[in-house]
């Protein structure tokens, strides 16, 4: 004799009862840090080509880390901001840039 009633009927209760939630996966925000060495219109060229950010956009951006000494990028997940910070780094080194980006839990 099966404690729980019969199979099918246990299997309903555990069917009702059971509640999925999937989570949405922890954001990261992209910050750029100011530095003296990086241009201003690096990081203008940088935020439209690699954050899809418009000319006006970029433009309050950059002044935010020239002014405040940081700025947020976007937000991504996890693997996008490291990627994308990857994908920045080189092309900042490339032109001989310092620039520095980090990732930060949202």
């Amino acid at each position: 004799m099966d404690p729980g009633g019969s199979d099918g009927q246990r299997q309903d209760d555990l069917a009702t009862e059971e509640r999925v939630r999937t989570k949405k996966p922890r954001q990261f925000k992209v910050v750029l840090h100011n530095d003296n060495y990086t241009t201003m219109e690096f990081v203008v060229l940088v935020l439209m080509q690699f954050f899809q950010k418009t000319e006006t956009e970029s433009t309050h951006i950059m002044l935010t880390v020239h002014h405040k000494g940081k700025g947020i990028a976007g937000i991504y997940s996890r693997d996008v901001a490291e990627t994308k910070i990857e994908e920045v780094l080189g092309f900042a080194e490339e032109y001989g840039m310092p620039l520095k980006l980090t990732a930060e839990p949202v």
